[in-house]
């Protein structure tokens, strides 16, 4: 699950992404509006949480463009302006969550994740691919009725391309789903990690498209119980 931060506040900032990481999110964590506004835009996000009082462009201002431009990531807002009028127009602009700030860190991490399965317009989170079933929240895989151990990054880069099926998706997208904008990336990485999920799960799952990426041929994908 990739999620983009914007905060500006290094200590609260720090302490949101590790607690986020602890819970398996991959996070980008930029620092100001403008930044989180080309982030958005930029699309690959599954959830954002969205500081309201930035530099350079105000988190009201980065939620009102990002929906006017058709960005329909989720987003929860953290703020310390906790009027009413305040919640309301947070929510009005596109918010999907309003929390105001001091908060507890276990709510939030609830709060994404009610955000998630509404958004999945599902209360589980299984997908199913073939005789692949892939928990999404347990991060766990099974071939056939039998668990498969993956790697977190494995996994990230199975969810991706089972999420995108049918579609060639660019060695630039599947590195950034799985390392993030500032992972310092092998040259040969991916191809290790593609070739331990073949090895793993069967060779034919992942084609390669020749000078534009990877493919993995569209399904039945289910999601459900």
């Amino acid at each position: 699950m990739r999620l983009l931060l914007v905060e500006d506040d290094d200590s609260l900032g720090a302490g949101i992404r590790d607690a986020l990481e602890r819970s398996r999110y991959l996070v980008e964590w930029v620092r100001d509006g403008a930044l989180g506004l080309e982030a958005l835009r930029s699309g690959g996000f599954d959830l954002a949480v969205l500081d309201l009082g930035l530099p350079r462009l105000d988190g009201m201002q980065v939620l009102r463009q990002a929906r006017d431009a058709g960005v329909r990531t989720p987003v929860l807002v953290l703020s310390a302006r906790d009027t009413t009028t305040q919640r309301i127009g947070g929510l009005d602009a596109g918010a999907d969550d309003y929390m105001v700030k001091p908060f507890d860190i276990d709510e939030l991490l609830a709060r994404l994740r009610v955000i998630e399965r509404r958004h999945r317009g599902a209360v589980a989170n299984l997908v199913t691919h073939g005789d692949l079933e892939i928990d999404t929240a347990a991060m766990s895989v099974r071939l056939r009725g039998q668990a498969v151990a993956l790697q977190r990054r494995e996994f990230l880069l199975l969810r991706k391309l089972i999420d995108h099926a049918g579609q060639v998706m660019s060695r630039q997208q599947l590195e950034e789903s799985i390392y993030g904008w500032d992972g310092d990336v092998e040259s040969n990485a991916l191809e290790v990690h593609v070739h331990n999920l073949r090895r793993k799960l069967y060779p034919g799952l992942i084609r390669t498209v020749r000078g534009v990426g990877y493919v993995v041929d569209a399904l039945a994908v289910r999601e459900g119980a």
